[in-house]
């Protein structure tokens, strides 16, 4: 197959051979599908984990567990201390403060969390220095027609709350942005801009910078959804410039029910917190309460201890792989995928075509064949794909599409699983008798 792959992309990669090697990491990978090796391609919903990030989360449990912040024996001492590394570790990764980094169950709370503060901030709650994030009717609440629902729906329901606008930037036929619609609508009505870093439908990165800068001229403040390039490409957020940033540990090797909530310190400091009780106090008295410094005073409760501790160990695995390389094989995978898919008659691939810079993944729809029942098929042959709207209605109603089909690659993926899937792929429509 000839490598179509954009000169900007070729940076330090992979090799084949590692890749073997990583495989032998991921316990999952080794099992028979319906009599098949499994063919993972589905690491946009979630990957896999390696066997030190179980281990991690195991020995928490075996030799440290007790609550953080809580007591001041020595085993409570302890599992304060690695989850605070835990902590730094992970801000570190995406090269913020670790006072920046609020711990999540997921990357949709860590929306909602920012939502609802806004929110509280907009009934009078947090004093003076809240009323930055206050809104009310006539302001504007900016996000675009690709976000996945956790990117729409909290903002949806902020705007029915204040009274705010809810604008959308929308996106080409090829599912790229409308930059020019988007100089329009963020205007000087606009106090927030939330958007996708990396779709996860069409794999195309957004122009961050073009996008911040956009905020910047009118003092919109930017909300990034990291989700899926966190995981797979070289992430710093301060050097993006954004507001806040949202990512999930079950999408890069970490373990499910942690996700984080990256936000600038200054910003964090002034907003009023969404869960309150105990554990994000100084003093309480029977009709008011003083609230901690951040991150604390936005982690109410029993914090996902093992789950940060884990979730650090898949982050020192990402890193001693190398970020750069990662993002350089699932480059090569994806330009692989969507060189393949472009072969295959009767496929119409969602997204910016071949040469485009983008994630290891591809969506498409085989015509005349409805997503689910290419899903069954692949699965049969031991292939995991993604069926469905993606949690991204709006985008697959714009294209022209109810459901599509999406296959995802990570650092664990090989070349000849790819082509096996391209392979396999080409069965389904004769399969059920459809005439590409």
């Amino acid at each position: 197959m000839t490598s179509l792959v954009p000169p900007t992309m070729m940076a330090p990669t992979l090799t084949a051979a590692e890749v073997e090697r990583i495989r032998n990491d991921f316990p999952v990978l080794a099992q028979l599908v319906n009599g098949h090796p499994l063919n993972y391609l589905d690491s946009g919903a979630t990957s896999q984990n390696p066997i030190s990030v179980m281990e991690a989360e195991q020995e928490y449990y075996e030799q440290r567990n007790a609550a953080v912040h809580r007591g001041a024996h020595t085993l409570a001492v302890g599992a304060t201390e690695v989850f605070e590394a835990a902590r730094e570790t992970v801000a570190s990764f995406i090269g913020a403060e670790s006072t920046e980094l609020v711990w999540t169950s997921n990357a949709t709370e860590a929306i909602n969390l920012v939502a609802y503060s806004f929110s509280n901030a907009s009934l009078g709650l947090g004093g003076e220095a809240a009323k930055r994030f206050a809104l009310a009717g006539g302001d504007e609440i900016v996000v675009t027609e690709m976000e996945h629902h956790a990117n729409l729906i909290p903002w949806q329901q902020l705007a029915l709350r204040t009274g705010a606008t809810l604008r959308f930037i929308p996106v080409h036929d090829d599912g790229t942005l409308d930059l020019v619609a988007a100089a329009e609508i963020v205007g000087t009505h606009t106090r927030v801009l939330a958007f996708t870093h990396a779709s996860n439908v069409t794999g195309g990165i957004n122009p961050v910078a073009e996008l911040v800068r956009l905020a910047r001229r009118v003092g919109a403040l930017v909300v990034l959804d990291a989700c899926q390039s966190v995981p797979h490409l070289p992430v710093n957020v301060v050097e993006l410039d954004v507001d806040f940033a949202v990512f999930s540990g079950h999408k890069m090797l970490g373990p499910t029910g942690i996700g984080a909530l990256y936000g600038k310190a200054e910003l964090l400091a002034d907003m009023p917190p969404f869960l309150t009780g105990g554990s994000m106090i100084t003093t309480v008295s029977m009709h008011e309460a003083e609230f901690l410094a951040p991150p604390q005073r936005f982690e109410a409760g029993t914090q996902r201890i093992s789950q940060a501790i884990a979730l650090a160990a898949a982050v020192d695995y990402l890193r001693e792989t190398g970020m750069a390389r990662i993002a350089g094989w699932e480059a090569t995978l994806g330009q692989r995928l969507m060189e393949g898919l472009g072969e295959i008659p009767g496929i119409r691939v969602l997204g910016p075509g071949i040469g485009v810079e983008r994630l290891g993944l591809a969506s498409f729809e085989v015509v005349g064949v409805h997503a689910h029942d290419v899903g069954q098929y692949l699965d049969d042959a031991g292939i995991a794909v993604r069926v469905g709207h993606h949690c991204a209605q709006p985008l697959h109603r714009r294209l022209g599409v109810t459901a599509s089909t999406r296959a995802s690659t990570y650092l664990y993926t090989t070349t000849d699983e790819v082509d096996q899937f391209l392979a396999t792929l080409r069965e389904v429509a004769p399969f059920f008798g459809v005439t590409p």
